[in-house]
């Protein structure tokens, strides 16, 4: 996958799970930044689980669940 697919999917994660987790998106650099980190976080438990997804949509669902896990985590950290 290249780097503008990254780029994209990254964006994009991070803006749907900024949604998810709090209501708001993190602007482009924010979004992009919480879904490149958010799809290694997705890629890493998949594979724990034993699951691939594959293709645009795949890799794009991998990273919001990495990304929402990602935030989840730093709410928790945040609060402590």
């Amino acid at each position: 996958m290249g780097l503008i697919a990254w780029l994209i999917i990254g964006g994009l994660a991070g803006w749907i799970a900024g949604h998810i987790m709090r209501g708001g998106g993190f602007g482009i650099l924010g979004n992009i930044g919480v879904g490149i980190v958010g799809a290694v976080i997705g890629g890493f438990l998949f594979s724990l689980l034993g699951l691939q997804a594959g293709g645009f949509v795949g890799s794009l669902v991998t990273a919001i669940v990495g990304a929402v896990v990602l935030l989840w985590v730093i709410s928790k950290v945040r609060e402590a």
